[in-house]
């Protein structure tokens, strides 16, 4: 930091430390005293403008080491022709990727980390922290590459009895000096880098200038129509070569790295990249255009350093080499460890929670620049140029496959606060460039691909079942949102078939903890083909409940987490009990989503016989289906189903179809997958035994449940029912809800018939489903 700087930041400190004690004295809190030191703070750092943070990183990084060592090679190998094409491949790519990058990099407050807190923030926690991962190593990675190139070239400079010197360590010992160069560079600070980089700029245009000068005199139209087409060495072909030049494009991430360090990361992040794509892609195409009119195929496939050996200046494109190498090196060692302190300060990996801290008032990540230098060296001792570029093309066709995913989905999902700024990015750009990105990786190479996808997705999967908590909107739930409002539209516009019936179930389970054996068999009723919802009534004024029932919520809320249910919380505040469940019923859901059956517990309270008939009697009324559950919830073992046969008491259609089909449903569940379902029947004639069973038989056949039928001739229905389902897990009867007057009569009735059954569920069906549909 300059010295004017450091005096302004000294200054700005004093400031603020007045302004605290003053807000201290007028009762002001430590937090608003805090918020000001630091945008005080980021006035007195380093922050760096469009062409200084983003254009000449960008530029550095994609004019590298690929364009004086490999580019040569491209163009021999592949022809003019596919040499362009794999130009103009990489360039939508990288451009596609760009406008996704420059439309979330203006929709959000960008800090550091660049693509990974951009991913991040749209995709969620799993996909985002994946891909902080990937694109951190493939940035570290980078710098090996760019390092072992400026090694190649160092090797035709240095004479051969130095070398001799080292042995066949040379090219090992020199890149590990550079590389600790670099390293020294970016500990120091990202500000004196930036400096250094407007200086190897110059020197790399001079090198440019230097090489079309001398290739001037060697173009020749017999050089450039024997370049036009490929010229493939064994086991190369147009995607090996693709692959080998792809890296060079890469660095269009460049800037968006430096996104913490910028004034105005949604300014400068657009122009910037947009600016050094059309640059480089426009040096690379004459560049290719140059090569194949100077040089014969021959020379461009086994000569590496084809650039230099036709240049005006030898020394001059040998300097660009090494800025090339270095600068792009220096911005891929600026760039990782950023990626890495913003991934390590979201706390996904507690173990690398020691690299989040920054230094002095930029907030220099230097932990992590001492790891990125040790994995950088780690493949300076393992790799080479050719092996390292493929594997480099993966990671950086991941990153940017999924910076497109994200911007689709923000577009697709119609979230109001996806409003970007940036206007040129529409969701069949994104979705292109996702799907480019995925396509190229597997035409390169197949398994390579699988191998990436898979480490990611396994990565993704171990973040998840950490259950890391997410402390920021990611597009996830914008896109569960739209598919929901689209589908409910649907749904509700759609003419509605017996065929699609599925259980929609409120259960009156009041506090839970009381009722579980409600909760339980509502989620066993379900059974994952319907939707659960756990209602509870607080009766009372709603002025003084209403902290009550949101801490009830919470409970319902915990429960239905511990339970692992799939089932909605629903409490209502409401003077009296049975006009409340009569408004949740009514209300509660949405679309084609309105319950069409409620669960009840059985009451046991004779003053209350009236009041739940009339209950009954509205529930029907307003066109639900009744269930009614009757067990001894001091006998109910939470999650085991009871031993015995599931019977279905059959007694007529009306009630038939929903029993069957509620004890299918049951059947769905692990807990009851070993029971068999029983449909009986009560004749009192052996005359009609025939008869009644075949009818039992062709309603299974119908329904095509897994059943059996079995008619049992008896003159006292009480008992047959009661000698035959004594052992069985649960029984099913129908019912109808008592007629005013005869309440009492009606629910002695039912006490009589199921009180030898541990289980009983009465139906009462209002139909909606068919068995044979």
């Amino acid at each position: 930091m300059s010295k004017s700087n450091k005096r302004t930041t000294q200054k700005m400190q004093k400031q603020t430390k007045r302004e605290t004690q003053k807000l201290q004295k007028q009762g002001g809190n430590k937090t608003t005293s805090m918020i000001k030191m630091k945008k005080l703070e980021d006035l007195g750092a380093n922050k760096f403008g469009t062409f200084g943070g983003v254009f000449t990183p960008c530029t550095l990084t994609i004019l590298g080491v690929i364009m004086f060592l490999r580019y040569g090679q491209v163009v021999g190998q592949s022809g003019l022709i596919n040499a362009i094409i794999i130009l103009l491949i990489a360039k939508i790519i990288t451009t596609l990727t760009s406008l996704s990058l420059s439309a979330i990099a203006t929709n959000t407050r960008v800090k550091g980390g660049g693509a990974y807190y951009l991913i991040s923030r749209s995709l969620g926690v799993e996909l985002g922290g994946a891909i902080g991962v990937f694109f951190f190593l493939a940035q570290a990675i980078s710098v090996a590459m760019y390092v072992i190139g400026f090694t190649e070239a160092l090797s035709d400079v240095v004479p051969l009895e130095i070398q001799a010197n080292f042995g066949a360590w040379f090219d090992v010992s020199a890149a590990s000096a550079v590389n600790f160069f670099i390293f020294i560079c970016v500990l120091i600070g990202a500000g004196w880098a930036i400096k250094v980089q407007y200086f190897i700029l110059g020197i790399l245009l001079l090198s440019l200038i230097s090489f079309f000068a001398g290739a001037l005199g060697d173009m020749r139209l017999d050089n450039l129509y024997q370049n036009l087409q490929p010229n493939y060495v064994d086991g190369q072909s147009f995607f090996t070569m693709f692959a080998l030049f792809f890296p060079a494009v890469t660095g269009i991430m460049a800037g968006a790295n430096m996104s913490g360090d910028l004034k105005d990361p949604g300014r400068s992040i657009p122009k910037g990249t947009l600016w050094a794509i059309v640059f480089t892609g426009f040096i690379y195409l004459i560049m290719a255009l140059v090569l194949a009119a100077a040089c014969a195929p021959q020379s461009l496939v086994s000569d590496s350093l084809i650039v230099k050996n036709i240049a005006w200046s030898k020394t001059l494109v040998v300097l660009g080499i090494f800025a090339a190498t270095l600068s792009s090196a220096l911005g891929s060692m600026m760039g990782a460890p950023r990626i890495l302190q913003a991934f390590a300060k979201d706390n996904i990996f507690s173990s690398l929670r020691i690299f989040s801290h920054g230094s002095g008032v930029n907030n220099e990540p230097r932990r992590a620049v001492i790891l990125t230098f040790f994995i950088s060296q780690i493949c300076i001792l393992l790799g080479d140029l050719n092996a390292i570029a493929p594997i480099i093309t993966m990671f950086f066709m991941i990153t940017y496959g999924m910076l497109n995913l994200s911007t689709f989905y923000e577009s697709m999902t119609k979230n109001p606060s996806y409003r970007p700024r940036f206007r040129y990015s529409h969701w069949s750009t994104e979705l292109i460039g996702a799907l480019g990105c995925i396509g190229v990786m597997f035409l390169i190479s197949p398994v390579w691909a699988i191998i990436s996808i898979s480490a990611m997705g396994a990565l993704k999967w171990y973040i998840a079942r950490k259950e890391i908590e997410a402390r920021w909107g990611d597009v996830q739930s914008g896109v569960a949102f739209e598919r929901a409002r689209k589908n409910l539209l649907i749904i509700q516009d759609e003419r509605y078939h017996p065929k699609n019936w599925r259980p929609i179930i409120i259960a009156l389970s009041g506090g839970v903890w009381s009722r579980v054996h409600l909760a339980i068999y509502g989620h066993w009723l379900t059974a994952g083909h319907g939707i659960l919802s756990l209602g509870q009534i607080i009766v009372g004024n709603m002025d003084d409940l209403l902290g009550r029932r949101v801490n009830q919520e919470k409970i319902l809320k915990k429960f239905i987490r511990d339970n692992e249910l799939s089932a909605f919380p629903a409490v209502v505040v409401g003077s009296d009990l049975t006009e409340s469940i009569k408004s949740l019923v009514q209300c509660h859901g949405l679309g084609g989503f309105h319950c069409n059956s409620v669960l009840l517990g059985w009451s046991t309270d004779p003053e209350r016989t009236k009041d739940f008939a009339s209950l009954l009697r509205a529930l029907v009324g307003l066109k639900k289906s009744l269930i009614l559950l009757r067990t001894d919830p001091n006998k109910f073992s939470r999650w085991e189903a009871p031993t015995g046969t599931i019977d279905i008491w059959w007694r007529g259609q009306k009630n038939g179809h929903l029993m069957l089909l509620l004890a299918h449903l049951l059947l769905k569940n692990n807990e009851w997958r070993t029971h068999r379902i029983r449909l009986l029947r009560i004749i009192n004639s052996e005359a009609g035994l025939d008869e009644a069973t075949n009818h039992l038989n062709e309603l299974i056949h119908i329904s095509r449940i897994k059943a059996s039928a079995q008619v049992i001739v008896a003159k006292d229905v009480t008992t047959a029912m009661r000698m035959t389902s004594v052992r069985s897990a649960v029984v099913f009867m129908g019912f109808t809800p008592p007629e005013e007057g005869q309440e009492e009569q009606s629910f002695k009735n039912m006490t009589k018939l199921s009180d030898h059954f541990s289980t009983t569920v009465f139906v009462s069906s209002v139909g909606g489903m068919e068995l044979d549909a």
